[in-house]
């Protein structure tokens, strides 16, 4: 019976460093074991990598941070002054050259643009490597009052907009059988934001697309990487989209709100990428601790979501508490 006194204390073990890890950390319990012992960023060294909505954000500080990395980047927005200042950033880590970054403007929604702007990079670069699916917009809105274009909209910026791109970039890297496909995905992507409904359909919905691309080219040289950020300090406020169609909400983050840094989002996503995670998830607690919860006991997350009300979960998402 000795071995099954000694099975009962590592497995009581192995939980209790679980629940630790997920209570005192900021990323799910792989991606902290691979920032400790997995690749580290700098294996990206000269791939091609092209970032969407790339002038602020995430987006931004992850250019930043595979810059440092030595990585031939592609920086792509609608606003050429920003893409410029991001640009100049990135030279001053010293890791990189004037020539080694495409400040490439584009509107993702110009779905007829696509195949162009892969043609313009090719053309500097030869190739894309990773194609990093950043741009997109949240929402803050209730669900009942909230302009079916509104819906309509979200859907095509923030899935239409990205299939598309994929859809050009991913056949010349089945065809070299080496490819990386990011999506910049959300917590909204596997749990309900309430007060978001169209984003968290949004995000769900890109989840879904992407897991089955996954399986499919899995054998084919092509990784998929779904990035879920939580709370992370970024201007995505200001340009969210309301309850009416056209309409921006305009809002700001707070000094002092418990959110991710930016920074500290962008070295875990470049953490994600070195070693080709199929999923990662980033945020601090409480919402860690309940992308666990719903994750494994799903039917409790619905009520525990329930009993905490709407005006907990909302003070949790906005960095209120």
């Amino acid at each position: 019976m000795d071995w099954l006194y000694w099975l009962a204390v590592l497995t009581i073990a192995y939980f209790v460093v679980c629940i630790y890890l997920i209570l005192t950390g900021d990323c799910d319990i792989i991606l902290y074991l691979f920032t400790k012992y997995g690749k580290k960023p700098d294996v990206l060294r000269g791939k091609v990598v092209w970032i969407t909505g790339a002038s602020s954000g995430i987006g931004e500080y992850l250019s930043y941070e595979l810059a440092k990395a030595g990585c031939r980047l592609c920086l792509s927005a609608r606003r050429k002054e920003e893409l410029e200042r991001v640009k100049k950033q990135c030279l001053l880590s010293g890791k990189t050259t004037e020539e080694n970054i495409l400040v490439l403007p584009l509107d993702v929604l110009k779905l007829e643009s696509h195949t162009a702007a892969f043609g313009d990079v090719c053309k500097k670069f030869g190739q894309v490597d990773i194609l990093v699916n950043n741009a997109g917009r949240s929402q803050r809105a209730a669900w009942e009052k909230t302009d079916l274009l509104v819906d309509r909209d979200m859907l095509e910026l923030n899935v239409i907009a990205v299939l598309s791109l994929t859809k050009t970039v991913l056949p010349s890297m089945l065809d070299r059988h080496d490819g990386h496909i990011v999506n910049m995905s959300s917590v909204a992507g596997k749990i309900g934001a309430p007060l978001s409904g169209s984003y968290t359909g949004a995000k769900h919905a890109l989840q879904g697309w992407f897991d089955c691309l996954r399986v499919e080219v899995a054998t084919r040289g092509v990784s998929v990487t779904s990035i879920c950020p939580g709370p992370v300090f970024s201007n995505i406020l200001s340009t969210a989209f309301t309850e009416n169609h056209g309409e921006e909400l305009g809002g700001a983050m707070k000094t002092g709100e418990k959110r991710m840094s930016t920074e500290r989002c962008a070295e875990l996503c470049a953490v994600a990428m070195a070693n080709k995670l199929d999923e990662v998830w980033l945020s601090n607690n409480p919402v860690l601790f309940f992308l666990y919860l719903n994750q494994y006991f799903p039917n409790l997350a619905k009520i525990v979501s329930k009993r905490m009300g709407l005006n907990i979960i909302k003070k949790i998402r906005e960095g209120q508490q």
